[in-house]
């Protein structure tokens, strides 16, 4: 049995289960499931002494790393990661308030919520990369733990306005770049801020959290944050941009009101009853964002190429 799913319960069972602090993100980072390692391919290098060349290989493996704690609240200072909830805490005159309104006049099946949404490198650290290092040779990310990649109080111009993103042909075009498909819809990326019209709660939290993790991930936004993003390199392949509704190219790890050990993406249920157990009773969410890299051993001076994914 993997000594994983053993550790994992065990480590959370210490902690209150409506608290979500580092210790508790540490633990969650134990996943086999979010991990998926695997060996994809080989990689050719040419290795050179003054007596002569020769090709040496080495193993190709593909796995994922848990890059960022992504939150999203309703109220400025409320992040559900205790220690971090400072952080976003409201700026007079400039980021204060959020939550919802009533459902609109004359359509009682729709509302605007507004979220803050937070994202962090995670703290998992040396932590997991020992439990990694069980599994062979492995990846490492650029995250750097706790580092603030965006905070929404500190984008409130964008954030809070939707400009210029409102107008762009992402967010005036139907069917484009949405979370969900057509029968299971649950909101557009753009305009990447933080109102949307959504009845349920769970929903607009996933849909806040996938805005900012998809700013995150780029360089070049018309927003306040710290790119997430690294460029590849001989036996060195990072993760394309995250890109909504795609499984094999990210995965979201719930930490906050539920704690789970599986990775998904969104949308990722089909019945309205399933989210009863995710909903926050204060508005906040919180979940690790995993991403897939690739990598092998450097084994000569030059890399000649590889096989696999």
């Amino acid at each position: 049995m993997n000594p994983s799913r053993l550790l994992f319960p065990l480590l959370l069972a210490v902690l209150p289960a409506q608290a979500l602090n580092t210790a508790q993100i540490i633990a969650s980072s134990l996943s086999a499931d979010c991990l998926h390692y695997r060996i994809v391919g080989i990689c050719y290098w040419l290795y050179c002494t003054p007596f002569g060349c020769s090709v040496r290989t080495s193993v190709k493996v593909k796995h994922s790393l848990p890059d960022l704690v992504v939150s999203t609240y309703a109220v400025p200072g409320h992040n559900p990661w205790q220690e971090m909830a400072f952080i976003g805490s409201p700026i007079p005159g400039v980021a204060e308030g959020g939550g919802d309104t009533n459902p609109r006049e004359g359509d009682p099946k729709t509302k605007i919520r507004f979220k803050n949404a937070d994202a962090f490198g995670h703290p998992g650290g040396e932590t997991f990369y020992k439990f990694l290092s069980g599994f062979g040779y492995n990846c490492r990310s650029p995250a750097v733990a706790f580092q603030p990649y965006f905070v929404s109080t500190f984008d409130a111009a964008a954030w809070r306005t939707g400009i210029p993103e409102s107008f762009y042909p992402e967010a005036l075009t139907p069917g484009l770049r949405e979370v969900g498909q057509t029968g299971d819809l649950w909101g557009n990326v753009y305009p990447r801020a933080g109102a949307l019209g959504q009845t349920h709660d769970y929903k607009a939290g996933a849909v806040i959290a996938q805005r900012s993790a998809d700013i995150v991930t780029r360089t070049g936004q018309p927003h306040v944050y710290l790119p997430l993003t690294t460029s590849p390199r001989d036996g060195y392949w990072p993760p394309d941009p995250v890109q909504e509704n795609q499984p094999d190219n990210h995965g979201w790890q719930m930490l906050s009101p539920a704690m789970s050990q599986q990775c998904i993406t969104f949308p990722d249920r089909s019945s309205e009853d399933a989210y009863a157990d995710r909903l926050s009773d204060t508005g906040g969410y919180a979940w690790t964002l995993w991403r897939p890299y690739s990598c092998c051993q450097r084994r000569g001076q030059t890399f000649l190429g590889s096989t696999g994914g």
